[in-house]
């Protein structure tokens, strides 16, 4: 399929699911992902592919690390609170090494929140909630064009570097319709067969271990997983900036926010002020290099998010102490407008004129 279609996002992102080559599915219906699960129950089936609407979010994402295990190509999708009962389970995926994807199409929190836009759950998927020291991929389309294209990657980098990945969207997105191209999956198939676990007959056998054997065999297998987290992050890390040349300040988002950061930065350059915008794609790993390199430029940043400023604290932490840091939030509901944005700015940059930086609006 190469013509545009007008699609929702979550079915965009199930779609994908499909041209991507997932094998099997495991999910339980949450909003406002729930259209996934949907969608997938019914193509899954006709392509002769698995299906299971499974009893909790707990068993959906079992079903999916042991499926992993065998080398399949899986994924379930969820959303937050959800999510977050699936936490024990991730930190097994990233001891296993095996190959999950997980879809979050974000609601607000905390604990049962509601359906309102939101993007609470960054630090719920960038640092995790599951026990130990591990390292999760994750990837923040902003267009249901980009729910398509980032499916197609987060398959295909889960398997390459035998790393769960999540795919973290928000209600906003998901629910939102759009013109978008599938277009032909554009990565390259992996090869599994030295670890998938697919039967012994006529060789030796294969194991995946969660622990080591021992304290000093367990310390090397951490060491290796962060050896293997620092490729990824020298490989894979993305970002996407306009305007950030000669801008004093470079307004930051994540995920949906960044499409209202760039029309903002639009109307603040129609008004003479040098304004940028810088919006990490991978949000593990951070660009935090590139931030750096802005900050050491003399640029100042604002972060703008649907939160009490997560990405805030990266954002601040990769600045090193060389540029002011402001926060431009509020934590759920109707999203943050292009004016609200605007006139934040204006706030700010006036602040700083009078010796006043503000450090949070």
């Amino acid at each position: 399929m190469t013509d545009k279609v007008l699609i929702k996002g979550n079915y965009a992102i199930a779609q994908a699911a499909i041209n991507a080559g997932c094998q099997c599915y495991f999910g339980y219906p949450i909003t406002p992902q729930t259209e996934i699960g949907e969608y997938l129950s019914a193509k899954m089936p006709e392509l002769g592919r698995g299906y299971v609407s499974a009893e909790s979010e707990i068993g959906a994402i079992n079903m999916v690390v042991g499926a992993a295990a065998t080398g399949a190509k899986v994924m379930t999708s969820s959303s937050s609170c959800a999510v977050a009962l699936m936490q024990e389970a991730l930190s097994y995926a990233c001891s296993d090494e095996v190959p999950v994807v997980l879809v979050n199409v974000m609601r607000a929190g905390p604990g049962l929140g509601y359906v309102y836009p939101a993007q609470g759950d960054y630090n719920q998927s960038v640092y995790g909630g599951g026990n130990g020291d591990y390292k999760i991929i994750v990837l923040a389309p902003a267009t249901v064009q980009e729910c398509i294209d980032f499916t197609y990657r987060a398959f295909y980098l889960a398997r390459k570097y035998r790393n769960p990945v999540i795919l973290l969207a928000d209600g906003l997105l998901g629910q939102m319709m759009e013109p978008a191209c599938f277009g032909e999956n554009p990565y390259p198939e992996v090869d599994v067969s030295s670890w998938a676990l697919t039967g012994a007959k006529g060789r030796d056998g294969k194991a995946i271990y969660s622990c080591a054997r021992d304290e000093k065999a367990h310390i090397q297998k951490i060491q290796d997983l962060f050896k293997k987290f620092e490729l990824i992050s020298k490989n894979e890390t993305s970002f996407e900036e306009f305007e950030t040349k000669d801008a004093d300040i470079v307004l930051t988002a994540f995920g949906s926010m960044t499409r209202n950061i760039k029309a903002a930065v639009r109307v603040l350059r129609e008004r003479g002020l040098k304004v940028g915008g810088f919006r990490p794609i991978t949000l593990s790993p951070f660009p935090h290099k590139r931030i750096y390199e802005l900050a050491s430029e003399g640029k100042d940043f604002a972060v703008v998010e649907m939160n009490m400023g997560q990405m805030f604290k990266d954002v601040k932490y990769s600045t090193e102490g060389k540029s002011s840091v402001s926060l431009i939030n509020r934590p759920c509901g109707e999203w943050l407008s292009v004016e609200e944005i605007v006139a934040s700015v204006e706030k700010i940059l006036e602040s700083k004129k009078e010796g006043i930086y503000a450090s949070s609006i």
